[in-house]
């Protein structure tokens, strides 16, 4: 198999699980967003391009099962996804804990970028404290996973001398 179809297998699986199992396995009323994990592991390990298409598909997947205006996820993941992949190029070193590091800044600048796109495209459901109340929960979420799809992820791109070793003593 390709990287790209192992990806898109990855993403496949991301997404159903997503919206199959997390909604019963919240924390704080609250589930993760494992698609923008994704784009956050891929823009970090491949650049900003590859994170910016990866979080496109995954939030695009998403986006079919939610009531919010469809793409909504999909621009946000794709933001978070390019932003991370700029920000990786400047980074010299790669501490053990940045996978979850990278979940809590990710899962934070994700959910402000959905609340203010949704309030711009008129989506009332996501004004108010509550929703910023809600994101930092789900970003806390976020970063306990971080390291398991940083992982998973590597393991599917193969081993590369771009890709960082978060999981390597240093």
């Amino acid at each position: 198999m390709t990287r790209a179809s192992r990806l898109g297998a990855l993403i496949f699986v991301i997404v159903i699980t997503q919206v199959a199992v997390f909604p019963h396995l919240r924390l704080f009323g609250v589930v993760p967003d494992l698609g923008m994990i994704v784009a956050l592991a891929v823009g970090y390990q491949e650049g900003p391009e590859a994170g910016a298409i990866v979080g496109f598909v995954a939030g695009f997947g998403f986006d079919l099962f939610l009531s919010t205006p469809l793409g909504l996820d999909a621009l946000t993941y794709a933001i978070v996804g390019y932003a991370i992949g700029v920000l990786e190029s400047g980074l010299f070193r790669s501490p053990r804990w940045l996978p979850s590091f990278l979940g809590v800044v990710g899962g934070l600048a994700g959910g402000l970028l959905f609340i203010g796109i949704g309030v711009l495209v008129g989506v009332g459901a996501v004004k108010g404290t509550q929703g910023v109340v809600t994101i930092s929960y789900a970003a806390l979420y976020d970063a306990l996973l971080a390291p398991l799809v940083f992982f998973l992820v590597r393991r599917v791109l193969g081993r590369d001398d771009r890709v960082r070793d978060a999981w390597s003593s240093r």
